[in-house]
């Protein structure tokens, strides 16, 4: 990394953040106090407008994917941002106003049909609670004449006329004529228009208020009418929500114009935060930064020819909190993601991505360990990189990591005889009658001799971990602490490596792992003295930060202690064995369970069947747990060994959307 100072004029100012943004290549920090010169500028009313207008065409987006969805590819999902080139760019920016009527447009149209179709239940619901009124043929809100009073109303149960004039003449005994019709009703309700005199109009009405009599929805037309008026309105208003649905299909191929205003509003506002936060005098401004060393000359050349400008590269001082981005050839690149996922790499560290691509492409083939299985991930992560427009280099790194674990796989499914499990023997057994047809391997078959594959696992485990030693001592060497390299790793390959060997000597062990050979002796006693010689180094070196005699000795004792966890280590790659064959068994049984039926037609059948489904159960859930575990010992066995991390992620200022990328070379 290179810390970058930029000064230009402030009327050029706009077009080089503009730059800056479409080539991502610095990450802009606020390195400048404001003083009485520089100052910072309030950008944050037309930010605020820029994010509105995103906000308003991704919704536009979103009406147009429910009532106007584009066909697309089975792969449509994956494709990364389409790449424009600044012309294109700049030639749809210029059109930005006119989009934006076009996004507005089905905003409004969006909550005319959300309106349109809220109002259909309540038309629906009054058109019901006039239904039981429809054979009744005066308005609802009929009251009667200057000498008579009417009530028109309803009352809830199962209740017949005669109970009616019982309850009037019960709670209203004074009324001496009261005339009660039935108009119609449901098995909960009666429909019911009463009529008095006037003057005992008051009496009955406290009667029904006791009977619980309630009024219908009132209205100055008679309720067949009135269910017509409604019908009709429910009828216009289906019509105006199909004519704004037809409204915004006829909008939709401007879904593309929309994506890229939605897109060019997102770097506004970006280069607006950006903006703001830039200090800056009356004429001129400063950014400043940290810039990849590759990347500085050429935005160097590009801007000095451009503009007004000058550009100063300097190498970052030790207290500078710099960012960290990995640069690593075409093999160890995909992996980058997996030591991102853990942490970059501090100050003075080195990259251990090389290291981890090295093994992790192995530890994950020997989880998954069929080579069936490893072709399926081949040929579809190949497809994938070679159909998919416009892949993101975060998923193409994805896809590669994935491509060599496939290649990986079906290379150890091959050493250890295994496509489909025993596919192979069982297809020609059952249906062509040839238990000898089988696919032999090329090296031994882990589920016949599990004891050799966990002699294996533990033997690449033992690599791996030392492989993390080197690093460490490779590390303390090129920082110049050589005493560091011997006492952090040195004394450790002594006494791990010198106790593994001395261990082989014992013919109990070796014949415990099954191993045809056993180490002489005379190397086991001078492997044994190498290991003392390491524990003796590490109680005397642990704890050599304290002055204190004692409190190193101490602590030196509890480092030594620490050769437990180099065991616990080396038996985690057990999982290589527990992995390996929980696909291989898995893949069996459902082989033959396919097969249980014979070689018959139906058979045939339900063996298609459990394979597809088995099989494809079995990869999903093996190759999750590969890619599980294989990270864990990464994570915890081999980095522990002498990866620490806390590095910053590399953040640059650039085109940070969701649908298009603007190509700019310089």
């Amino acid at each position: 990394m290179k810390k970058v100072l930029i000064c230009g004029l402030k009327k050029d100012r706009k077009q080089i953040l503009e730059l800056l943004q479409r080539q991502g290549a610095v990450e802009i920090t606020s390195g400048l106090e404001e003083d009485s010169i520089f100052r910072k500028t309030d950008v944050s009313s037309s930010k605020t407008v820029f994010e509105r207008n995103a906000a308003v065409a991704e919704q536009a987006l979103s009406v147009l994917a429910e009532y106007a969805p584009e066909k697309k590819g089975l792969l449509a999902g994956f494709e990364g941002r389409e790449t424009l080139s600044l012309e294109e760019y700049e030639s749809s920016a210029g059109k930005h106003d006119e989009i934006m009527k076009t996004a507005y447009r089905l905003q409004e149209l969006e909550k005319e049909i959300a309106e349109n179709k809220g109002m259909i239940p309540k038309l629906e619901q009054q058109i019901d609670a006039l239904e039981p009124w429809k054979n009744f043929d005066l308005p609802l809100d009929y009251r009667g004449t200057r000498k008579t009073a009417a009530f028109i109303g309803s009352l809830a149960g199962d209740i017949t006329l005669e109970k009616v004039h019982e309850l009037l003449g019960q709670y209203a005994p004074q009324v001496e004529s009261v005339d009660v019709t039935g108009i119609g009703g449901t098995a909960e309700q009666i429909c019911l228009f009463i009529v008095c005199h006037r003057a005992d109009a008051e009496a009955v009405e406290d009667a029904l208020h006791k009977m619980n009599f309630s009024r219908p929805p009132l209205s100055h037309e008679v309720p067949a009418k009135k269910q017509k008026e409604l019908e009709e309105k429910i009828r216009q208003v289906n019509a105006a929500v199909e004519n704004a649905k037809a409204e915004v299909v006829g909008l939709a191929g401007q879904a593309g114009q929309i994506r890229f205003v939605m897109d060019y509003y997102t770097m506004r506002a970006e280069k607006y935060g950006v903006l703001g936060g830039l200090v800056q005098s009356r004429r001129v401004f400063l950014v400043t930064g940290y810039i990849s060393v590759p990347e500085a000359p050429k935005l160097q050349k590009a801007l000095e020819s451009r503009y007004d400008v000058v550009v100063e590269l300097t190498e970052p001082s030790d207290g500078d909190d710099v960012p960290v981005i990995l640069h690593n050839n075409k093999f160890v690149e995909p992996v980058e993601s997996v030591v991102e996922s853990y942490s970059l790499p501090g100050k003075g560290e080195m990259d251990p991505s090389g290291a981890v691509a090295m093994f992790y492409y192995v530890l994950f083939g020997l989880m998954l360990s069929d080579a069936a299985y490893g072709l399926i991930m081949i040929i579809g992560c190949t497809y994938c990189l070679k159909k998919i427009k416009n892949l993101e280099p975060g998923f193409r790194k994805m896809l590669k990591m994935f491509l060599y674990c496939g290649i990986s796989t079906t290379f150890w499914g091959f050493m250890f005889g295994s496509f489909f499990g025993d596919a192979v023997n069982v297809i020609a057994t059952t249906f062509f009658g040839r238990p000898d047809i089988r696919l032999a391997p090329l090296w031994f078959e882990p589920v016949s001799l599990p004891m050799k594959m966990l002699v294996f696992a533990f033997a690449l485990g033992i690599l791996h971990l030392f492989t993390g030693l080197g690093i460490k001592l490779y590390s303390c060497v090129k920082g110049g602490s050589v005493t560091d390299a011997l006492y952090d790793a040195g004394f450790w390959y002594m006494l791990v490596g010198g106790a593994i060997l001395y261990l082989l000597t014992m013919p109990m062990f070796t014949d415990m792992l099954g191993l045809s050979f056993v180490v002489p002796a005379a190397v086991g006693n001078v492997c044994a003295v190498l290991a003392v010689i390491g524990a003796v180094g590490i109680i005397l070196t642990s704890g050599r930060e304290s002055k204190n005699w004692f409190k190193r000795i101490l602590k030196g004792l509890y480092g030594v202690y620490g050769v437990t966890s180099y065991l616990s280590d080396i038996l985690s790659y057990s999982r290589l064995l527990a992995l390996g064959l929980a696909t291989s068994v898995i893949s069996t049984v459902f082989n033959k369970m396919g097969s249980m039926l014979g070689g018959n037609v139906f058979g045939a059948i339900v063996f298609i069947l459990v394979f597809l489904i088995g099989h494809s159960l079995n990869l999903a859930i093996n190759a999750l747990g590969a890619y599980v575990h294989t990270n864990r010992l990464q994570f915890v066995e081999f980095f522990g060994k002498f990866y620490e991390g806390g590095g910053r992620k590399f953040e640059p200022f650039a085109i940070h959307t969701k649908y298009y990328k603007v190509k700019e070379d310089i």
